[in-house]
């Protein structure tokens, strides 16, 4: 899968195209990540003990994986700032890496 949790993505398909957020989980086995911001649902709640008012909550549901990109950090990329395509590089010690396609530029998921 080429996003993981905590990477700022852009949504390009959808109600929220153009729309970025940071990722809050990565469903591998759907194929789904849930954005912070992104894709907002209506759950009704029933009442209970623990919500004695019942009602509406509003949630962020799951997107595709294939309607994101990982936004690239690097100033000098051309598409600094945007959604790119993510390719991986073996590096000298044997570990893989995720670059981004335009400038090489190694994208890291911030903390």
């Amino acid at each position: 899968m080429h996003v993981r949790k905590n990477d700022i993505i852009q949504v390009t398909a959808g109600d929220d195209a153009g729309k970025t957020g940071k990722i809050l989980y990565v469903m591998t086995k759907q194929n789904r990540v849930i954005v912070e911001g992104i894709n907002f649902i209506q759950k009704h709640i029933k009442r209970s003990e623990k919500n004695p008012q019942g009602g509406r909550v509003q949630k962020e549901a799951p997107v595709s994986v294939s309607n994101v990109l990982v936004i690239c950090q690097n100033k000098n990329c051309e598409k600094s700032g945007k959604g790119v395509r993510t390719r991986r590089k073996i590096l000298e010690n044997g570990e893989k890496s995720r670059v981004c396609y335009k400038c090489g530029s190694e994208i890291i998921a911030s903390d």
